[in-house]
Order: C-alpha cells, then sequence, then structure tokens
C-alpha cells in the first residue's frame, strides 16, 4: 500500500513540476529571448522563491494538523478536487507562451513564486493527500516540501534546457500529451481517496 501512495506521489509530483505553469513558461521564454547569461539572475529567483513557498506550505499544514487535526481530512478531498481540475484543464488546455520579454532579474523570479496559486496548492495537497495519511511529522513534511521544490527546480531547468526545442515540440504534441498527463492526474485522486 505505502508503495503505491509513493508511485502516485511521485507521478503527481512530476506531473505538476514539469507541465506549464507560471515559472516554467517565463522560465522558458526568458532563455529563448535573453539566453542563459541574461537570463540567471530571473532563474535563481524563481528557484529560491520556490523552496521559500513550499516552507510555508510545510508550515501551514502543520499548524493545520496541529490545531485542527479534523481539517486535513477535509483538505484531503479539497485536494483531491483541486487534482481533478487541473487534469481537465490540462486536458483542454493549449499552449500559452508569453510574447511579455519583460525583465529577467531575481527579484521579479522570486516574487511570482508568491502569487503562483499552482505552487501552493501543489504543495499542500501533495502533504495533505499522500503524506499526512501517514504522519505529520514536522521534519517529514518540510523534507517532502523541499523534495517537491527540488522536482520544481529541476523541471524549470529542463525548460530552460529545452528552450524552443521543447517549445515547438509541446506545441507540436500538446493535445496527446495533455491528455497522458491527465489520465495519470485521474489514477493519483484514486490513490489519495483511496478507492
Amino acid at each position: 500500500m505505502v508503495g503505491y501512495v509513493l508511485a502516485n506521489f511521485l507521478i503527481y509530483a512530476g506531473v505538476n513540476a514539469f507541465t506549464p505553469g507560471p515559472g516554467n513558461i517565463l522560465a522558458l521564454n526568458t532563455v529563448t529571448n535573453y539566453g542563459w547569461g541574461k537570463g540567471k539572475p530571473l532563474f535563481f529567483g524563481i528557484f529560491a522563491g520556490y523552496y521559500v513557498v513550499q516552507i510555508i506550505c510545510a508550515l501551514f499544514v502543520y499548524g493545520v494538523g496541529a490545531f485542527l487535526p479534523d481539517a486535513l481530512q477535509v483538505m484531503k478531498y479539497i485536494g483531491a478536487a483541486y487534482i481533478l481540475w487541473l487534469a481537465v484543464h490540462i486536458a483542454a488546455g493549449r499552449p500559452e507562451i508569453s510574447e511579455d520579454q519583460g525583465s529577467a532579474s531575481f527579484l521579479k523570479g522570486f516574487l511570482l513564486q508568491f502569487v503562483n496559486i499552482k505552487i501552493y496548492m501543489f504543495g499542500i495537497t501533495a502533504l495533505t493527500g499522500f503524506i499526512t495519511p501517514y504522519s505529520t511529522a514536522l521534519w517529514l513534511l518540510v523534507a517532502v516540501e523541499i523534495l517537491i521544490a527540488t522536482l520544481g527546480t529541476m523541471a524549470t531547468f529542463t525548460w530552460i534546457g529545452g528552450g524552443l526545442l521543447i517549445q515547438k515540440f509541446y506545441i507540436s504534441h500538446y493535445r496527446i500529451i495533455n491528455i497522458l498527463l491527465s489520465l495519470t492526474l485521474l489514477e493519483c485522486i484514486w490513490s489519495i481517496l483511496g478507492l
């Protein structure tokens, strides 16, 4: 059972980290417009912001678990609903590459993560859906969120490294990729709800 839940956690985390989101799209757009050298401050801002937001998520879930333990059960269903919304959104989505070239600053990348609802939902759902049913230890919640932030950083590096290559591949094959990603997320819902 734990192996099944762990496998679904990794699927959920992989899909969430590697699919297009504000950080990945901004990084892709920045590298195609500015290159690696000029884009580095923004990229490192994205990475730093990701870690800070995920630690905030761990502290939030820990606090809710300590003071309102029954709320974690409710949050599990909210998380499952979010994953369902994400699956539908991904399946029906089209590529949206921003034309806004903006600037490549550390602060822009860092602050983006504080308004990036996707990563808040990602972190909270991962904890309440896959981790807190087994443990609410603060060290474990923080460790999982650091793992999530590391996966997110790896995903953003992938988008940076792929540059236009990923953009062209995704744009050419987005429909089938999105449907496959959505189906894997439906399996994650099954795991969270114990169906």
